[in-house]
């Protein structure tokens, strides 16, 4: 008797089709602002889902063994995640079309005192709620699949243009503002390159890195090689402490980060620059260094033999002093030129009196032949302090205190 009542309701709903289908759509344009305006789901398209949803109602109503066809739920839910509806809509917009459907089956056996119309009603309402969990779990898979699929392609894609951005070679038809672009970058921002070891092959060592920098307004592109994890952050000035902070909470691996640059086309050169902080670290030390803004510096990176060469003419006596003597006198001298030259600024970051930094001084002096009251002699000591600083079989081993974690 049941299924003889369930199939009359099933036949009277779809002589009801085209009134439910009206309701359905006024109440989702009512109630769902995002639908209202049609502008991301066109209102035609909007009603030919609603008609899909509630004739599957109504069909499998009136034939409840048969088995169920969920591709309509599916191709809505990839559908939607296309066009970026939010889902919590979406799903709303389902409610909606079977609420439509469960109250026009109450009104219209409201006035039918029969036990059998009753059960039918009763059996209709456990067939609709069940259809509308499962309607709802292929729609969500689906969009959620859709989503994987796209924020896929879409890293893929900034990956891509942060790769055109670093190499310096973008497509054909797109030059590096075009990326810069896509990626979001501000165009009124500084920028600067991270290169990050990675942890192990291809595993990111700035882990949600993109994440934690937008949490605080900071945009940027990245790209994971097996080897390096590298990324192109833009920023205003009064960020690059901020950005340095993130990057401190977040490093599990030596990080080296660039000169900030304005230029798209420095990218390439602040790459390298960025990399050459990281060979300056110690290997296995998650430090971030941000390498010197010095002209200087970029000169030693970019003739690294030459810098080598300099280093041992200029402070080999130096480097063949015992370790103990070489880091002190070496960290010294980092910190005096760090500090423009101020002996008591050096020694409040090295944590000793001034008049120990002094005699240091005339000690690296004596065993250099250089004095530091002479331009000549000063521009030597830095060029080849900067030397050491990138070199990583020839850099002291301790860095100043105050100073861990940077360079001049």
């Amino acid at each position: 008797m049941i299924p003889e009542e369930l199939a009359g309701l099933a036949a009277w709903a779809e002589t009801r089709l085209p009134q439910l289908i009206d309701e359905a759509c006024a109440g989702t344009v009512r109630l769902i602002p995002f639908y209202a305006d049609g502008r991301i789901v066109p209102l035609a398209e909007l009603r030919r889902s609603i008609e899909d949803n509630l004739r599957f109602l109504v069909t499998a109503l009136g034939s409840p063994q048969a088995p169920l066809d969920l591709a309509a739920p599916e191709a809505t839910g990839r559908r939607r995640a296309h066009q970026g509806a939010p889902l919590p809509e979406v799903l709303q917009c389902y409610r909606i079309c079977f609420t439509t459907l469960w109250d026009a089956l109450v009104e219209h056996t409201r006035d039918d005192r029969r036990a059998e119309a009753r059960d039918a009603l009763l059996t209709a309402a456990g067939l609709i709620f069940r259809l509308t969990d499962q309607h709802a779990l292929a729609l969500t898979e689906a969009y959620r699949a859709a989503t994987a699929e796209l924020l896929v392609a879409q890293q893929q894609r900034r990956s891509a243009l942060v790769e055109a951005l670093l190499t310096g070679h973008p497509s054909p038809d797109a030059g590096p503002w075009e990326a810069a672009a896509l990626l979001g970058l501000p165009s009124d921002g500084q920028l600067m390159v991270v290169a990050a070891d990675t942890r192990g092959l291809a595993e990111a060592s700035l882990p949600d890195v993109e994440r934690c920098l937008g949490d605080h307004g900071i945009v940027s592109g990245w790209r994971l090689t097996p080897a390096k994890q590298l990324g192109v952050v833009s920023l205003h000035a009064d960020q690059r402490d901020l950005m340095l902070d993130v990057l401190r909470e977040t490093a599990r691996a030596r990080t080296g980060v660039s000169p900030p640059y304005r230029s798209l086309a420095e990218t390439p050169r602040a790459l390298h620059l960025a990399q050459a902080a990281v060979t300056g670290l110690p290997p296995g030390r998650a430090e971030v260094r941000m390498f010197s803004p010095s002209p200087l510096a970029a000169l030693m990176v970019r003739e690294p033999e030459e810098g080598r060469r300099l280093a041992e003419e200029v402070l080999g006596p130096v480097l063949r002093l015992p370790s103990e003597d070489r880091a002190t006198l070496l960290d010294t001298l980092n910190a005096y030129l760090d500090h423009s030259g101020s002996a008591e600024r050096a020694a409040e970051v090295l944590y000793c009196h001034q008049n120990t930094v002094r005699y240091r001084l005339r000690r690296l002096q004596e065993l250099t032949g250089r004095s530091l009251s002479d331009p000549h002699g000063i521009a030597e000591l830095a060029a080849a302090g900067y030397a050491l600083l990138l070199s990583s079989d020839t850099a002291p081993k301790t860095t100043a205190p105050g100073e861990a974690g940077t360079a001049r």
